[in-house]
Protein backbone atom coordinates (compact mmCIF):
# COMPACT_ATOMS: atom_id res chain seq x y z
CA UNK A 1 0.00 0.00 0.00
CA UNK A 2 2.90 2.49 1.11
CA UNK A 3 4.35 1.72 -2.34
CA UNK A 4 1.10 1.91 -4.56
CA UNK A 5 0.42 5.69 -2.77
CA UNK A 6 4.27 6.47 -3.60
CA UNK A 7 4.09 5.96 -6.92
CA UNK A 8 0.71 7.40 -7.49
CA UNK A 9 1.92 10.55 -5.83
CA UNK A 10 5.28 10.84 -7.71
CA UNK A 11 3.56 10.31 -11.12
CA UNK A 12 1.23 13.12 -10.52
CA UNK A 13 4.14 15.61 -8.82
CA UNK A 14 5.85 14.87 -12.28
CA UNK A 15 2.65 15.60 -15.14
CA UNK A 16 1.69 18.99 -13.25
CA UNK A 17 4.69 20.75 -13.82
CA UNK A 18 4.75 19.70 -17.81
CA UNK A 19 0.86 21.33 -18.16
CA UNK A 20 2.09 24.61 -16.21
CA UNK A 21 5.06 24.50 -18.66
CA UNK A 22 2.42 24.81 -21.27
CA UNK A 23 0.50 27.13 -19.80
CA UNK A 24 3.31 29.82 -18.68
CA UNK A 25 4.38 33.22 -20.11
CA UNK A 26 6.82 33.08 -22.67
CA UNK A 27 9.18 35.19 -19.97
CA UNK A 28 8.96 32.42 -17.62
CA UNK A 29 11.65 29.95 -18.18
CA UNK A 30 10.58 26.52 -16.98
CA UNK A 31 12.38 23.14 -16.05
CA UNK A 32 11.50 19.89 -14.65
CA UNK A 33 13.39 16.40 -13.57
CA UNK A 34 13.47 13.22 -11.70
CA UNK A 35 13.23 10.02 -11.20
CA UNK A 36 12.37 6.89 -9.28
CA UNK A 37 14.11 3.77 -9.30
CA UNK A 38 12.10 0.43 -7.92
CA UNK A 39 14.72 -1.45 -5.96
CA UNK A 40 15.18 -4.89 -5.10
CA UNK A 41 18.42 -4.81 -2.75
CA UNK A 42 20.37 -7.24 -1.47
CA UNK A 43 23.10 -6.00 1.59
CA UNK A 44 25.35 -8.60 2.48
CA UNK A 45 27.36 -10.40 5.36
CA UNK A 46 25.74 -10.71 8.97
CA UNK A 47 24.19 -6.93 9.02
CA UNK A 48 22.85 -7.45 5.63
CA UNK A 49 19.66 -8.56 4.78
CA UNK A 50 17.49 -8.00 1.73
CA UNK A 51 14.40 -5.65 0.98
CA UNK A 52 12.24 -3.82 -1.88
CA UNK A 53 12.05 -0.30 -1.82
CA UNK A 54 11.62 3.01 -4.06
CA UNK A 55 14.30 6.31 -4.38
CA UNK A 56 13.21 9.37 -5.65
CA UNK A 57 13.23 12.66 -5.89
CA UNK A 58 11.50 15.60 -8.78
CA UNK A 59 12.70 18.82 -8.85
CA UNK A 60 11.34 21.79 -11.16
CA UNK A 61 13.24 25.34 -11.74
CA UNK A 62 11.23 28.36 -13.25
CA UNK A 63 13.25 31.71 -14.00
CA UNK A 64 12.22 34.97 -14.52
CA UNK A 65 13.84 38.40 -15.30
CA UNK A 66 13.65 40.41 -12.14
CA UNK A 67 15.17 44.03 -10.82
CA UNK A 68 17.62 44.17 -13.52
CA UNK A 69 19.10 40.74 -13.30
CA UNK A 70 17.15 37.35 -13.10
CA UNK A 71 15.13 35.58 -9.93
CA UNK A 72 14.77 31.68 -9.98
CA UNK A 73 12.30 29.50 -7.77
CA UNK A 74 13.52 26.55 -6.81
CA UNK A 75 11.43 23.06 -5.62
CA UNK A 76 12.73 19.79 -4.51
CA UNK A 77 10.54 17.09 -3.53
CA UNK A 78 11.22 13.46 -2.39
CA UNK A 79 8.51 10.66 -1.91
CA UNK A 80 10.69 8.27 0.26
CA UNK A 81 9.20 8.60 3.72
CA UNK A 82 6.07 6.59 1.90
CA UNK A 83 8.06 4.00 -0.37
CA UNK A 84 11.12 4.08 1.92
CA UNK A 85 9.49 4.49 4.88
CA UNK A 86 11.66 6.51 7.82
CA UNK A 87 14.31 3.69 8.34
CA UNK A 88 15.29 4.29 4.54
CA UNK A 89 17.03 1.23 2.46
CA UNK A 90 20.07 -1.16 4.00
CA UNK A 91 23.69 -0.21 3.14
CA UNK A 92 25.68 -1.72 4.91
CA UNK A 93 28.69 0.52 6.98
CA UNK A 94 26.33 3.34 6.14
CA UNK A 95 26.43 5.96 8.87
CA UNK A 96 24.17 9.16 9.62
CA UNK A 97 21.29 10.47 11.37
CA UNK A 98 18.41 8.72 13.59
CA UNK A 99 15.37 6.15 13.75
CA UNK A 100 13.28 5.99 16.98
CA UNK A 101 15.68 7.93 18.80
CA UNK A 102 18.94 5.55 18.18
CA UNK A 103 21.67 6.01 15.61
CA UNK A 104 21.03 4.57 12.02
CA UNK A 105 23.30 2.10 10.97
CA UNK A 106 23.71 -0.31 8.00
CA UNK A 107 21.29 1.70 6.84
CA UNK A 108 20.58 4.63 4.36
CA UNK A 109 17.95 7.24 5.48
CA UNK A 110 15.39 8.48 3.39
CA UNK A 111 14.93 12.33 2.24
CA UNK A 112 12.70 14.52 3.72
CA UNK A 113 9.77 15.35 1.34
CA UNK A 114 10.57 18.76 0.95
CA UNK A 115 14.65 18.22 -0.41
CA UNK A 116 14.85 22.21 -1.45
CA UNK A 117 12.60 25.56 -1.57
CA UNK A 118 15.02 28.15 -2.72
CA UNK A 119 14.79 31.77 -4.00
CA UNK A 120 17.74 32.79 -6.18
CA UNK A 121 18.76 36.29 -7.85
CA UNK A 122 21.11 37.14 -9.68
CA UNK A 123 22.35 40.08 -11.09
CA UNK A 124 25.50 41.24 -13.60
CA UNK A 125 27.78 43.97 -12.26
CA UNK A 126 30.51 45.28 -13.69
CA UNK A 127 33.59 43.85 -15.80
CA UNK A 128 31.72 40.65 -16.31
CA UNK A 129 31.36 40.03 -12.41
CA UNK A 130 27.84 38.63 -11.09
CA UNK A 131 26.18 39.02 -7.68
CA UNK A 132 24.19 36.09 -6.56
CA UNK A 133 21.91 35.99 -3.44
CA UNK A 134 20.27 32.82 -1.98
CA UNK A 135 17.56 32.45 0.50
CA UNK A 136 15.54 28.75 1.58
CA UNK A 137 13.81 27.66 4.46
CA UNK A 138 15.43 24.21 2.92
CA UNK A 139 18.08 24.38 0.95
CA UNK A 140 21.96 23.51 0.08
CA UNK A 141 24.06 25.43 1.79
CA UNK A 142 27.55 26.29 -0.35
CA UNK A 143 29.53 23.06 1.07
CA UNK A 144 30.78 19.95 -0.58
CA UNK A 145 30.51 18.88 -4.69
CA UNK A 146 27.34 18.89 -6.09
CA UNK A 147 24.94 16.28 -4.62
CA UNK A 148 25.13 12.77 -5.33
CA UNK A 149 21.31 12.51 -6.96
CA UNK A 150 22.47 15.24 -9.46
CA UNK A 151 26.11 14.02 -10.39
CA UNK A 152 26.44 12.96 -14.26
CA UNK A 153 29.32 10.57 -12.82
CA UNK A 154 26.56 8.88 -10.73
CA UNK A 155 22.98 9.58 -12.54
CA UNK A 156 22.18 5.66 -13.01
CA UNK A 157 23.48 4.68 -9.34
CA UNK A 158 20.41 4.32 -7.05
CA UNK A 159 22.58 4.51 -4.12
CA UNK A 160 24.27 6.83 -1.61
CA UNK A 161 27.85 6.79 -1.00
CA UNK A 162 29.21 5.84 1.90
CA UNK A 163 31.12 8.84 2.76
CA UNK A 164 27.87 11.01 2.40
CA UNK A 165 27.97 12.45 5.83
CA UNK A 166 31.23 13.24 4.51
CA UNK A 167 30.68 14.88 1.28
CA UNK A 168 27.18 16.00 1.07
CA UNK A 169 25.13 15.41 3.86
CA UNK A 170 24.12 19.53 3.80
CA UNK A 171 22.50 19.02 1.18
CA UNK A 172 19.20 19.08 3.02
CA UNK A 173 19.82 21.79 5.44
CA UNK A 174 17.47 24.60 7.02
CA UNK A 175 17.64 28.33 7.10
CA UNK A 176 20.07 29.13 4.25
CA UNK A 177 21.16 31.62 3.15
CA UNK A 178 24.05 32.44 0.63
CA UNK A 179 25.96 35.31 -1.31
CA UNK A 180 28.38 34.86 -4.23
CA UNK A 181 30.25 36.47 -6.32
CA UNK A 182 30.64 34.89 -9.98
CA UNK A 183 33.58 36.05 -12.56
CA UNK A 184 34.11 33.44 -14.79
CA UNK A 185 35.68 30.62 -14.86
CA UNK A 186 35.69 31.67 -11.15
CA UNK A 187 32.68 31.69 -8.77
CA UNK A 188 32.80 31.95 -5.09
CA UNK A 189 30.46 31.62 -2.37
CA UNK A 190 29.45 31.58 1.50
CA UNK A 191 26.56 30.73 3.46
CA UNK A 192 24.90 30.95 7.14
CA UNK A 193 22.41 27.95 7.90
CA UNK A 194 21.12 25.70 10.71
CA UNK A 195 23.79 23.22 11.58
CA UNK A 196 21.05 20.56 13.05
CA UNK A 197 20.69 17.74 10.17
CA UNK A 198 16.73 16.72 9.82
CA UNK A 199 14.91 14.88 12.64
CA UNK A 200 12.57 11.92 11.53
CA UNK A 201 9.80 13.68 11.14
CA UNK A 202 10.26 13.18 7.26
CA UNK A 203 6.81 14.71 6.48
CA UNK A 204 7.29 17.90 7.85
CA UNK A 205 8.37 21.25 5.69
CA UNK A 206 11.17 22.17 7.94
CA UNK A 207 13.07 22.06 11.32
CA UNK A 208 14.17 25.22 12.40
CA UNK A 209 16.87 26.46 14.80
CA UNK A 210 19.19 29.51 14.79
CA UNK A 211 21.74 30.04 11.86
CA UNK A 212 24.54 28.60 13.92
CA UNK A 213 26.41 27.15 10.77
CA UNK A 214 28.40 28.65 7.60
CA UNK A 215 30.36 27.64 5.20
CA UNK A 216 32.49 29.09 2.44
CA UNK A 217 33.13 27.03 -1.67
CA UNK A 218 35.18 28.21 -4.44
CA UNK A 219 34.13 27.13 -7.56
CA UNK A 220 36.55 26.90 -11.30
CA UNK A 221 35.57 25.88 -14.36
CA UNK A 222 38.80 26.01 -16.42
CA UNK A 223 36.97 24.52 -19.48
CA UNK A 224 32.89 23.13 -20.33
CA UNK A 225 34.67 19.57 -19.81
CA UNK A 226 36.48 20.18 -16.10
CA UNK A 227 34.49 21.62 -13.04
CA UNK A 228 36.45 21.74 -9.73
CA UNK A 229 35.45 23.12 -5.90
CA UNK A 230 37.07 23.59 -2.73
CA UNK A 231 35.12 23.89 0.65
CA UNK A 232 35.14 24.19 4.33
CA UNK A 233 32.34 24.85 6.56
CA UNK A 234 31.55 25.27 10.40
CA UNK A 235 28.75 22.86 11.77
CA UNK A 236 27.67 22.93 15.04
CA UNK A 237 25.96 19.67 16.55
CA UNK A 238 24.64 18.21 13.30
CA UNK A 239 24.17 14.83 14.91
CA UNK A 240 21.44 15.02 17.69
CA UNK A 241 23.42 11.56 19.10
CA UNK A 242 26.50 12.96 18.91
CA UNK A 243 27.38 15.87 20.91
CA UNK A 244 29.89 18.15 19.62
CA UNK A 245 31.02 20.30 16.11
CA UNK A 246 32.13 19.11 12.71
CA UNK A 247 34.63 20.88 10.79
CA UNK A 248 34.14 20.02 6.74
CA UNK A 249 36.35 20.08 4.28
CA UNK A 250 36.18 18.68 0.55
CA UNK A 251 37.73 18.81 -2.68
CA UNK A 252 36.65 17.82 -5.96
CA UNK A 253 37.22 17.83 -9.73
CA UNK A 254 34.18 16.17 -11.90
CA UNK A 255 34.46 15.63 -15.78
CA UNK A 256 31.82 15.51 -18.25
CA UNK A 257 32.15 15.04 -22.26
CA UNK A 258 29.20 14.36 -24.55
CA UNK A 259 29.21 13.61 -28.30
CA UNK A 260 25.71 12.75 -29.72
CA UNK A 261 23.69 9.82 -28.19
CA UNK A 262 27.70 9.20 -26.42
CA UNK A 263 28.56 10.91 -22.95
CA UNK A 264 31.23 10.05 -20.48
CA UNK A 265 31.78 11.49 -16.59
CA UNK A 266 33.80 11.00 -13.86
CA UNK A 267 33.85 12.49 -10.50
CA UNK A 268 37.24 12.37 -7.69
CA UNK A 269 36.59 13.74 -4.36
CA UNK A 270 38.39 14.07 -0.92
CA UNK A 271 36.25 14.97 2.47
CA UNK A 272 37.51 15.07 5.84
CA UNK A 273 35.12 15.50 8.73
CA UNK A 274 37.12 17.17 12.01
CA UNK A 275 35.37 16.19 15.58
CA UNK A 276 36.18 15.04 19.00
CA UNK A 277 40.11 15.96 18.22
CA UNK A 278 39.95 13.01 15.85
CA UNK A 279 40.04 13.52 11.91
CA UNK A 280 38.00 11.03 9.81
CA UNK A 281 38.70 10.87 5.80
CA UNK A 282 37.20 9.71 2.78
CA UNK A 283 38.06 9.62 -0.31
CA UNK A 284 35.81 8.69 -3.08
CA UNK A 285 35.79 8.06 -7.21
CA UNK A 286 32.93 7.26 -9.47
CA UNK A 287 32.09 7.41 -13.28
CA UNK A 288 29.12 6.45 -15.70
CA UNK A 289 30.06 5.82 -19.58
CA UNK A 290 26.59 5.94 -21.45
CA UNK A 291 26.64 4.16 -25.38
CA UNK A 292 22.58 5.61 -26.20
CA UNK A 293 20.68 3.71 -24.59
CA UNK A 294 23.23 1.30 -22.26
CA UNK A 295 25.28 3.28 -19.52
CA UNK A 296 27.98 1.21 -17.53
CA UNK A 297 28.41 2.50 -13.82
CA UNK A 298 31.17 2.38 -11.23
CA UNK A 299 32.33 4.13 -7.70
CA UNK A 300 35.12 2.99 -5.73
CA UNK A 301 35.37 4.60 -2.21
CA UNK A 302 37.42 4.47 0.51
CA UNK A 303 36.54 6.01 3.95
CA UNK A 304 37.29 6.00 7.68
CA UNK A 305 34.36 5.31 9.74
CA UNK A 306 33.29 5.24 13.72
CA UNK A 307 34.34 1.63 14.19
CA UNK A 308 32.29 1.83 17.70
CA UNK A 309 29.16 3.13 16.31
CA UNK A 310 29.03 0.56 13.21
CA UNK A 311 29.80 -2.26 16.44
CA UNK A 312 27.21 -1.07 19.12
CA UNK A 313 25.05 1.67 17.82
CA UNK A 314 26.33 4.36 20.25
CA UNK A 315 28.69 7.19 19.82
CA UNK A 316 31.54 6.62 22.95
CA UNK A 317 31.84 10.65 23.25
CA UNK A 318 29.89 13.04 25.63
CA UNK A 319 29.47 16.61 25.63
CA UNK A 320 32.30 16.43 22.52
CA UNK A 321 35.08 14.98 25.16
CA UNK A 322 35.71 11.19 24.89
CA UNK A 323 34.00 8.87 27.57
CA UNK A 324 36.64 6.67 30.03
CA UNK A 325 35.88 2.98 28.51
CA UNK A 326 38.15 0.26 27.23
CA UNK A 327 40.99 1.15 24.85
CA UNK A 328 39.27 -0.64 21.61
CA UNK A 329 36.72 1.62 21.70
CA UNK A 330 36.75 5.36 20.30
CA UNK A 331 38.54 3.31 17.15
CA UNK A 332 39.16 4.68 13.63
CA UNK A 333 39.02 1.64 10.92
CA UNK A 334 39.52 2.09 7.44
CA UNK A 335 36.13 1.13 5.30
CA UNK A 336 36.27 0.28 1.14
CA UNK A 337 33.57 -0.64 -1.27
CA UNK A 338 33.80 -0.97 -4.98
CA UNK A 339 30.47 -0.98 -6.67
CA UNK A 340 30.08 -1.89 -10.44
CA UNK A 341 26.70 -1.93 -12.52
CA UNK A 342 24.88 -1.40 -15.31
CA UNK A 343 21.83 -0.02 -16.94
CA UNK A 344 19.55 -0.22 -20.48
CA UNK A 345 16.85 1.81 -21.13
CA UNK A 346 14.30 -0.58 -23.03
CA UNK A 347 11.35 2.07 -23.80
CA UNK A 348 10.57 6.09 -24.52
CA UNK A 349 7.33 6.39 -24.55
CA UNK A 350 5.70 10.40 -25.22
CA UNK A 351 9.08 11.62 -23.27
CA UNK A 352 9.21 8.61 -19.97
CA UNK A 353 12.03 7.11 -20.43
CA UNK A 354 12.12 3.57 -18.80
CA UNK A 355 15.01 1.36 -17.36
CA UNK A 356 16.23 -1.94 -16.00
CA UNK A 357 19.27 -2.33 -14.51
CA UNK A 358 21.30 -3.60 -11.24
CA UNK A 359 25.09 -3.43 -9.62
CA UNK A 360 26.96 -5.03 -7.55
CA UNK A 361 29.31 -4.10 -4.56
CA UNK A 362 32.70 -5.94 -2.81
CA UNK A 363 34.07 -4.25 0.40
CA UNK A 364 37.00 -4.42 2.15
CA UNK A 365 36.76 -4.56 5.66
CA UNK A 366 39.14 -4.18 8.87
CA UNK A 367 39.61 -6.83 11.50
CA UNK A 368 37.73 -5.17 13.95
CA UNK A 369 34.30 -5.58 12.03
CA UNK A 370 34.56 -8.63 10.37
CA UNK A 371 32.75 -10.47 13.54
CA UNK A 372 29.86 -8.03 12.90
CA UNK A 373 29.88 -7.23 8.84
CA UNK A 374 31.63 -10.27 7.74
CA UNK A 375 34.77 -11.49 5.79
CA UNK A 376 33.83 -10.15 2.41
CA UNK A 377 30.23 -9.35 1.79
CA UNK A 378 28.93 -8.58 -1.39
CA UNK A 379 25.91 -6.46 -1.92
CA UNK A 380 23.62 -6.61 -4.75
CA UNK A 381 20.76 -3.96 -6.40
CA UNK A 382 18.08 -4.97 -9.45
CA UNK A 383 16.45 -1.98 -10.26
CA UNK A 384 13.05 -0.74 -12.85
CA UNK A 385 14.15 2.74 -13.07
CA UNK A 386 11.41 5.86 -14.67
CA UNK A 387 12.59 9.00 -15.19
CA UNK A 388 9.82 11.84 -16.43
CA UNK A 389 9.88 14.10 -19.34
CA UNK A 390 12.60 17.24 -19.07
CA UNK A 391 12.19 18.99 -22.31
CA UNK A 392 14.94 21.05 -21.26
CA UNK A 393 17.54 18.60 -20.36
CA UNK A 394 18.17 16.56 -17.63
CA UNK A 395 19.00 18.84 -14.81
CA UNK A 396 22.32 17.05 -14.05
CA UNK A 397 25.82 19.14 -11.90
CA UNK A 398 23.38 21.30 -10.60
CA UNK A 399 24.00 23.13 -7.55
CA UNK A 400 21.11 25.70 -5.12
CA UNK A 401 22.50 28.95 -6.31
CA UNK A 402 23.40 28.00 -10.23
CA UNK A 403 20.06 27.94 -12.11
CA UNK A 404 21.70 26.38 -15.69
CA UNK A 405 23.97 22.94 -15.91
CA UNK A 406 27.01 23.66 -14.60
CA UNK A 407 27.83 21.54 -17.89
Amino acid sequence: MRLRIGLTLLLSIAVIPASARAQSAPSWHIMQDGVAFFTWNHQGGPRGGTDFGVQNWWMGMAEHPAAGGKIRLNLMLSLDPASLGNDGYREIFQVGETLDGFALIDRQHPHDFLIQGAVVWERPLARGYSLVLAGAPVGAPALGPVAFMHRSSSFENPTAPLGHHTFDSTHIAMGVITGGIRKDPLYVEGSVFHGREPDEQRWDLMDPGPLDSWSVRGWYRPNDAWTMQVSHGFLNEPESLDPGDVRRTTASASWMRRNGSRWSAATFAYGRNDKHGNAYNAGLAEATLAFGRTSVYGRLEVLQVETDVLRFGTHTFVGGRKAHVADDLNRIDAVGALTLGGVRTFLRLANWDFGAGGDVTFYNVPGVLRPTHGDSPVSFHAFFRIRPPAPMGRMVDMIMTSGMMMR
